[in-house]
């Protein structure tokens, strides 16, 4: 586990947080993260509870400073939809305690997710060698972000990556150790990294909502 001092004085609550990524982009802007998940995150690097996500934000979300939520995306993705697979909508209810808890939040999911006003964030606009998009709904203002043109192509599922190409990092992809490095995340396994988050994306939401909003530290 990595030290966990804050820097600021300010915690975040990281929920669905799987291996980090989320977490480790508020860790750099100077955050105490406290990690939730149901399941087991041995290599999650900062204070990690084992516990089912919407209890634990109903029962302590109000001793936090941010709320960040990463809920499974599977009921969003295009490939899911496709295999007509059921998945469970938790964004609505997420969304309902988060309110409860008058505290600032921010709600992250894949392209296509019921996400109100939406700012869509891209590696390309960190200079990471991966697309991956993704969708931030936040309690605060956050303004878009300049969007590059995608001029290098994705490299093919399961081939490796050639010169000039980005990495898309899903599936049974091949070369983890690229994929840590593309992601910002040495410590993650294969399947940390194709749930995760590059820690850039949270780093920006932190260093913004930093930067424009007067926080009430909880008590």
């Amino acid at each position: 586990m990595m030290t966990n001092t804050p820097r600021n004085g300010l915690r975040v609550l990281d929920l669905f947080c799987c291996q980090g990524g989320a977490g480790m982009g508020y860790h750099q802007a100077g955050f105490d993260v406290t990690g939730i998940d149901v399941t087991p995150q041995p290599r999650y690097p900062f204070t990690f509870i084992q516990a089912d996500a919407l209890d634990y934000l109903a029962q302590h979300g109000t001793e936090f400073d941010l709320i960040h939520a990463s809920m499974p995306c599977q009921r969003y993705t295009r490939c899911q939809q496709i295999q007509s697979r059921e998945h469970p909508d938790l964004i609505a209810p997420v969304r309902e305690l988060l309110h409860k808890t008058g505290r600032p939040y921010v709600i992250e999911n894949v392209p296509g997710a019921p996400l109100l006003d939406p700012v869509e964030l891209c590696g390309a606009m960190f200079g990471l060698r991966t697309y991956r998009h993704r969708l931030f709904e936040t309690s605060f203002p956050l303004p878009h972000r300049h969007h590059p043109r995608h001029l290098a192509p994705n490299a093919k599922m399961g081939r490796p990556v050639g010169d000039g190409e980005f990495m898309h990092i899903v599936g049974n992809f091949s070369n983890v150790p690229l994929a840590r490095e593309v992601m910002g995340m040495p410590w993650a396994t294969r399947d940390g990294l194709r749930e995760a988050i590059p820690p850039a994306y949270t780093h920006h939401i932190a260093r913004h909502f930093l930067a424009t909003t007067d926080v009430e530290v909880a008590a």
